[in-house]
């Protein structure tokens, strides 16, 4: 039964639902633009992203209808049903590009890997709110911390999927340097983490994935074959100059030159469209609500509230800054999408669901233990 304080309505916090509206309008819009001119079979991207878009904002309204706290206990079910899904997905899931990393449900295609991304910011956030270290977490504090990230890791590293692995690690380290470390963890750590990159490297990457590396450093080497998803957009946000060609003008998506241009590149578009003014004001928007997010911790009731805001913030700020400094050319092309912008149900979803939890938390900051629900 779900219990209702009169006092969460009247901090309802408008300032985050505004720019999150914002950013949501101006990233359909844009969908919009980036699959024009339409196919004349099929339900075109922008009308299913405006499908996902209704579902996220349900899923909104029902995470913020409970108590935060509950994730503790929620927390356990949740990472075994993702990490099952993962598993389902790694063996009988569907294929696409060479991965295996999608699940059929009939109305849409999950990727369990979008929240499990969730799943680990919630599971890190229960752990250390309740076992908080005043001196620092050393090397084997975090034993239970690094096995709850590499079951997902390496299970998603095996699709194969790089790029959203490599967002685990960066959620851990995130969330894990914000609560504090021992001197000595963080030299065993950087020691580790430089070993492992040797490591994986020599024995782990893939050719395709080597091959990334080198075209990211210098794409221009190969501008028709692997440099040439770099290439085209760097070509569509620098052609877009001061205040762009103008909405549905865009030459290098509306002929085709930029690939993946709803998904992984769906900035390439706005910035060719409404040029360097746009973006600002898009990015202004986007940060604003990040920055927003950080806010919400701050002033959060407890610590589970600040660590789960925390790493709701963290999981989508390095998303949108691996996603610009790719399509910018300044990281290799690891296949992660911009948050509430890209084209797909499950990373839509799992960033409203992860946006619920946030307004969840700002919500309720003014409960404590004796408060009285109705």
């Amino acid at each position: 039964m779900i219990r209702m304080d009169r006092r969460l309505f009247e901090n309802f916090d408008m300032v985050l639902m505004l720019f999150i509206c914002l950013v949501c309008i101006m990233a359909l819009f844009n969908l919009y633009s980036a699959s024009f001119p339409h196919n004349t079979y099929g339900i075109a991207p922008y009308v299913r992203q405006g499908y996902f878009f209704l579902m996220g904002f349900t899923a909104f309204v029902f995470v913020i209808s409970f108590d935060y706290q509950e994730l503790h206990t929620l927390n356990y079910p949740f990472y075994v049903l993702i990490t099952a899904l993962l598993v389902i997905a790694f063996f009988v899931g569907d294929k696409a590009g060479g991965a295996q990393r999608w699940i059929n449900l009939g109305f849409f295609r999950l990727q369990p890997s979008e929240p499990a991304k969730l799943m680990l910011v919630i599971a890190l956030a229960s752990f250390y709110s309740r076992k908080e270290v005043v001196d620092g977490y050393s090397i084997r504090q975090l034993l239970i911390p690094v096995v709850l990230t590499a079951i997902p890791f390496v299970l998603i590293l095996l699709q194969p999927d790089l790029g959203t692995a490599l967002m685990f690690g960066i959620i851990f380290v995130s969330m894990t340097v914000f609560v504090k470390l021992r001197v000595s963890t963080y030299v065993i750590m950087g020691s580790l983490a430089l070993g492992l990159g040797g490591f994986a490297w020599e024995q782990l990457l893939k050719p395709y994935q080597k091959q990334r590396i080198q075209t990211f450093l210098n794409p221009e080497n190969d501008p028709m074959g692997h440099g040439y998803q770099i290439v085209q957009s760097k070509i569509a946000v620098g052609s877009g100059g001061t205040f762009g060609k103008g909405y549905l003008e865009g030459t290098q998506g509306h002929l085709h030159f930029l690939p993946e241009r709803h998904t992984d590149f769906a900035f390439s578009v706005w910035g060719e469209e409404w040029g360097f003014t746009g973006s600002l004001i898009f990015l202004g928007i986007y940060f604003l609500l990040l920055l927003w997010g950080i806010h919400v911790a701050m002033y959060a009731k407890d610590r589970f509230g600040v660590l789960l805001a925390f790493g709701v913030v963290t999981l989508i700020f390095w998303q949108a800054v691996i996603n610009l400094l790719m399509i910018l050319g300044f990281l290799p092309v690891v296949g992660i999408p911009l948050p509430l912008v890209s084209y797909g149900g499950s990373s839509l979803l799992t960033t409203m669901l992860a946006l619920g939890i946030l307004m969840n938390v700002r919500m309720r900051r003014f409960q404590n233990p004796q408060s009285t629900d109705i």
